[in-house]
């Protein structure tokens, strides 16, 4: 159906919640009442104001008292914009053939920092060592580009997440050839929930350098989080956000969404619902011999295949994407706002258009 088909039909069904993206979801009320809450009097811009202050403390009691925290506004600016503060034009990154650096970004990688970009295929959304392997080539050799950084998705792009012993195992892998540690964070609410774990455990204590942090997708309205784990990674990046436009002058309306975000653990709250909306889905899906779920499901993303026909029919009541046509597979997102009864009444739909094809 392509780009132009999908908006038609998420545009007849903008009221209703879809499974097209956490994107699609709206702001939770405890994030818009701390910006109105934040909408008062005149504070100091560009970040020099407390609610900035407070949330940049924040990030360091989540991830450790060296954490140097820069709010921009996107997920791309977050990713693009922090790998630019340790990589030269010279350098590449490796990453998953899924991830966002690679298929999502628009080229941005190689146009703002000029680098490389080297994927590898991997079933999964995960890499491995041995999947890096092939592009640890080429180092001090002028003619090729250097390896610099490795950037993984924690969840990935197909919902999956990694252990602690995988980031910690990659993360050994990068250091003991003088290379970064990446982590695009865009889902990291939903692998934390999903791991059980304190944010620390698995990004500052396993070995991750650099962190985008995302809230986007889990709750807040807008802005993005640049984290520095490392010591002296950050000494110029204040200069580098001001270059790439993402220097917010009324900053305070990012950084107060963090303050409602961490207070009494709305992020967890909002990222277990999700997770469990989609374990949910799975489980339903699962019951249907004509579909099939064909990636574990960890975080918040359900991946399924079934006929085209059907699907399509699907698209018009709920919106979700294509995700590989080929295969008639296709992706399905749960939000911080999924209810139980989006889930009983799209199965319903979908046993209902699916019972012609089992007489």
């Amino acid at each position: 159906m392509g780009i132009r088909g999908s908006l038609r039909i998420m545009e007849k069904n903008k009221v209703k919640r879809g499974f097209g993206s956490d994107n699609n979801a709206g702001v939770h009320p405890d994030i818009l009442k701390e910006l109105i809450s934040s909408n008062s009097g005149h504070v100091i811009g560009y970040g020099s104001d407390v609610y900035t202050e407070q949330a940049i403390n924040i990030f360091k009691e989540q991830f450790g008292s060296s954490t140097e925290t820069f709010f921009v506004f996107t997920g791309t600016a977050a990713n693009v914009l922090g790998l630019s503060g340790i990589m030269k034009s010279w350098n590449s990154v490796i990453t998953a053939s899924t991830a966002h650096l690679e298929g999502d970004e628009c080229g941005a990688p190689e146009k703002f920092i000029g680098c490389k970009v080297l994927v590898v295929d991997t079933p999964d959304g995960k890499i491995t060592p041995e999947l890096i392997e092939k592009h640890m080539h080429g180092f001090d050799f002028e003619h090729h580009s250097q390896p610099k950084v490795i950037s993984i998705t924690q969840a990935t792009e197909m919902g999956t997440v990694y252990t602690v012993s995988e980031i910690s195992t990659i993360a050994s892998f990068s250091h003991e050839r003088g290379m970064l540690l990446h982590m695009d964070g865009a889902r990291i609410a939903n692998a934390a929930v999903s791991l059980n774990l304190p944010f620390k455990a698995f990004t500052t204590d396993a070995g991750v350098d650099i962190l985008s942090f995302g809230g986007t997708k889990n709750g807040m309205m807008c802005g993005e989080s640049i984290c520095f784990l490392k010591p002296g990674l950050s000494d110029d990046f204040k200069y580098i956000r001001k270059q790439g436009m993402q220097l917010a002058s009324k900053m305070r309306f990012i950084s107060a969404q963090y303050l409602g975000y961490f207070r009494n653990d709305l992020w967890k709250r909002c990222a277990a619902n999700s997770n469990a909306m989609a374990r949910m889905l799975a489980d339903h899906l699962n019951l249907i011999p004509e579909v099939k779920v064909t990636q574990k499901v960890q975080s918040n993303g359900v991946f399924v295949m079934m006929p085209a026909e059907i699907a399509e029919k699907m698209r018009e009541h709920y919106f979700f994407y294509p995700w590989d046509e080929k295969k008639s597979e296709y992706r399905l997102m749960a939000s911080w706002d999924t209810a139980e009864k989006d889930i009983v009444d799209f199965i319903a739909l979908l046993k209902k258009e699916l019972s012609p094809l089992s007489r």
